[in-house]
């Protein structure tokens, strides 16, 4: 799976399942404060990621990953 398809992918599930404003998503976009995404939404994503890519988030390896960017490289480096 390319970066492209990544990033398609994660865009397609926030703004459809996470109700996040396409507007709002961007590389350099803050998860938490820009995104609004809370505990309950980190659930959701959890779940999301593992139908979409096969792999369990780890809330640990999580703990750096501040922006939309940073996510996508989470994600790409754990289907690699």
């Amino acid at each position: 799976m390319t970066r492209e398809e990544i990033i398609s992918t994660v865009n397609n599930f926030l703004i459809e399942e996470i109700e996040i404003e396409e507007t709002k998503i961007k590389d350099e976009a803050l998860l938490k404060e820009d995104l609004g995404i809370d505990s309950l939404d980190f659930v959701d994503i959890v779940v999301i990621v593992e139908q979409h890519f096969g792999f369990k988030i780890k809330p640990e390896e999580m703990s750096n990953v501040k922006t939309l960017s940073q996510f996508y490289d989470y994600i790409q480096k754990k289907i690699q």
